[in-house]
């Protein structure tokens, strides 16, 4: 269920989870508030310094807000 602090977007798309930039400049490649990754299929990274985590799953890219 999305909510303000989560929001799924698929390649060379972008949206805001409050005031952070989320995207997906390409397939497997994602950055958050300026901070970027490479991320594998099925795999979750973690931007730390924004409280975003980044989980792919196929061409679907869930970002969401933790504590």
């Amino acid at each position: 269920m999305a909510n303000e602090n989560t929001v799924t977007i698929t390649p060379h798309r972008y949206d805001k989870i409050g005031i952070l930039h989320c995207g997906v400049t390409e397939e497997g490649f994602v950055t958050v508030g300026g901070d970027v990754s490479n991320i594998a299929e099925g795999e979750t990274v973690k931007f730390d310094r924004n409280k975003i985590s980044v989980n792919r799953k196929g061409e679907e890219y869930t970002f969401a807000k933790y504590d």
